[in-house]
C-alpha cells in the first residue's frame, strides 16, 4: 500500500446478510477483521438514492428532472458519489466537511472536444449546499494545483456565478467553451463559503487533491493549496461536447477494482484509464469512458461504512443510466458480495439479472467482465475473501456468466489474471500485493482484455436520452 499522506486504505468491508433485492436503505453491522484496523469517522448520511441531476435555470437549483441530452454531449470524467465518511481526516475532510474553503479536484477525461460543463454534487448532503463560485481549467501537469495559462473559465449556474445545490440533489453548470483533449487533466475548483456539513465525496480517488483558504477558484499558481487530500469532493462529473468520432459514452460499473484501488497515485492506472487510453489511440470512431467504480461497493446491499456506497442496484440510474451520451455498459461486480456478505452466486446472479433487465430496457447493450482470482487475501479482508466458500462462489458466478448468454458479451479477466499453477490467485506480475486488487500492469492487462471493436459495434446500436 502507498503510505503517502494521500494513501487510501483499501476497499473491502462487511455489512448485512445478503439478498436478491436491494434494501430500501443502508443497513448498519460489523467492518471484517482486518490487517491494520482503521478507525472510520462517518459523516450524516442522506437518503439520496433516486438522485436527480438537474440544470441550474435559476440561482437556486430547482428540482426538474434532466435536461434532454444535446447532440455530442458524453461523460468524459465521473467521480460516482458517496457519503461523507473518512478513514482518516488528515487525508480527506469528508466527514465533518469544509468552510471557506476552495477544494481543486484533479481529474483525467478520456475524450475530448470544445465545451464542457461540471456536475457539482450534494447527493449526499444532509442540507442545500452554497456554491459561492466554481471554475474549470486544464491542469499545469501530472501533479500539482497549477493550471494552464490561459485556460482557466469561471463557471456559471443558469447565468449566476453562484448556486445553491439542494440536500440529495446534483447540478449541472453551464456549458463553457474550453477545448480539450483525451487525456488531459482538467482542474476542477469549487468554493464552498458556508459550513457544508459531511461532504457528498468520491473516496480513494486515487488523485492528490487540494484544499486552499478562501475563494481561490481564479487562481491558477497552486501557492494557495497547501492542503492536499486523497478524495474528490462536491464533484462528480464533467461532459464533454466532442467530436464527431466520438460515438458515446460506455459507462463502467464496478467497485474497488473498477475504481483502481491500489494503483499507483496521480499516476491514472485504473484499468478505464487504460481503455481510454486504448480508445484515443484509435484513428476513426471511438468512445468515452465513464468510469462509475466505488471502493466496497456491492451488486446488492447499501454498504456499511456508508463512504462505501449504495448498491449497483440504487444507484444504476444515476451512476449509469443517466450519464450523458451512454451508449452501454461494462459491468464487474460481486467480489465484495461474496467475501463481505457471504453472499451465494445465486444471490449475486439474481442481481445480475435485474441489472441486465434494466439496461436492457433502456436499449443499451451490457457486457460483463469476469471476477478476478482473490485467493490469500481472506488474510488482510477476513470474511469470505479467498476462503474455499467464497472461491466456490466466485467459480460458480464466472461459470454462469460465460455460459449463460445473458450479458451481451464477457471479457474474461479471470482467466488473463490468474496464476496457471494457481488459478484460485492473480499472477505475481498482475498481483498489487493484497491478492485482491491488481497492479498497475494487472490494470493495464484487464483493458487489454477489452475487445474494442465489441464496444465500437454496441455504440452504434445503442440509444440513450438523457444528459
Amino acid at each position: 500500500m502507498n503510505r503517502s499522506v494521500h494513501s487510501q486504505p483499501s476497499s473491502p468491508a462487511r455489512s448485512a446478510a445478503p439478498s436478491p433485492s436491494p434494501s430500501p436503505s443502508p443497513s448498519p453491522s460489523p467492518r471484517p477483521s482486518l490487517a491494520r484496523p482503521r478507525r472510520l469517522l462517518t459523516g450524516v448520511v442522506a437518503g439520496a438514492l433516486a438522485l436527480t441531476t438537474v440544470s441550474a435555470g435559476s440561482a437556486v437549483a430547482g428540482t426538474a428532472g434532466a435536461p434532454q441530452d444535446r447532440a455530442g454531449w458524453v461523460n468524459a470524467w465521473q467521480g460516482s458519489p458517496t457519503a461523507g465518511g473518512t478513514f482518516s481526516h488528515a487525508t480527506c475532510p469528508a466527514d465533518t466537511g469544509i468552510a471557506n474553503q476552495t477544494v481543486r479536484n484533479l481529474v483525467l477525461l478520456s475524450t475530448g472536444g470544445d465545451t464542457v460543463r461540471v456536475r457539482v454534487s450534494n447527493a449526499f448532503g444532509a442540507a442545500p449546499l452554497h456554491v459561492g463560485a466554481a471554475s474549470v481549467a486544464v491542469a499545469a501537469g501530472p501533479q500539482g494545483a497549477a493550471t494552464r495559462p490561459g485556460t482557466l473559465r469561471a463557471l456559471r449556474f443558469g447565468g449566476h456565478a453562484s448556486t445553491v445545490v439542494p440536500a440529495g440533489r446534483e447540478v449541472l453548470s453551464d456549458p463553457v467553451r474550453l477545448p480539450v483533449r483525451a487525456l488531459q487533466r482538467l482542474a476542477l475548483s469549487v468554493y464552498l463559503p458556508r459550513p457544508t456539513g459531511p461532504a457528498t465525496q468520491h473516496n480513494n480517488s486515487r488523485e492528490t487533491n487540494y484544499l486552499a483558504a478562501g475563494d481561490r477558484t481564479s487562481a491558477a499558481a497552486a501557492s494557495a493549496f497547501t492542503t492536499p487530500i486523497g478524495c474528490w469532493l462536491f464533484t462528480s462529473g464533467v461532459d464533454v461536447r466532442a467530436a464527431r468520432a466520438v460515438l458515446g459514452t460506455v459507462v463502467a460499473l464496478g467497485d474497488s477494482i473498477t475504481d483502481g484501488d491500489q494503483s499507483t497515485v496521480d499516476a491514472d492506472q485504473r484499468y478505464p484509464d487504460h481503455l481510454a487510453r486504448r480508445l484515443a489511440a484509435l484513428s476513426g470512431p471511438t468512445l468515452a469512458v465513464s468510469n462509475a467504480g466505488i471502493g466496497g461497493n456491492e451488486v446488492l446491499r447499501d454498504r456499511t461504512p456508508a463512504l462505501f456506497g449504495v448498491s449497483a442496484l440504487h444507484r444504476l440510474q444515476r451512476d449509469v443510466l443517466r450519464q450523458a451520451g451512454v451508449r452501454e455498459v461494462i459491468l464487474m461486480e460481486g467480489i465484495n458480495d461474496i467475501g463481505a456478505e457471504a453472499a451465494t452466486a445465486e444471490a449475486v446472479i439474481a442481481g445480475y439479472r435485474q441489472i441486465i433487465a434494466r439496461v436492457h430496457a433502456a436499449g443499451l447493450p451490457i457486457y460483463a467482465v469476469t471476477l478476478v482470482p482473490f485467493g490469500g487475501s481472506t488474510a488482510q479482508y477476513g470474511g469470505n475473501y479467498g476462503t474455499a466458500f467464497g472461491e466456490r462462489q466466485r467459480q460458480a458466478v464466472n461459470r454462469w456468466i460465460r455460459t449463460s448468454g445473458a450479458f451481451d458479451a464477457v471479457f474474461d479477466t479471470d482467466r488473463a489474471l490468474r496464476d496457471p499453477a494457481h488459478p484460485d490467485r492473480l499472477l505475481a506480475a498482475y498481483d498489487s500485493g493484497d491478492h485482491l486488487h491488481p497492479s498497475d500492469a494487472g490494470y493495464r492487462r484487464m483493458a487489454a482484455t477489452v475487445d474494442l471493436r465489441v464496444l465500437l459495434r454496441g455504440a452504434s446500436r445503442g440509444h440513450h436520452a438523457a444528459a
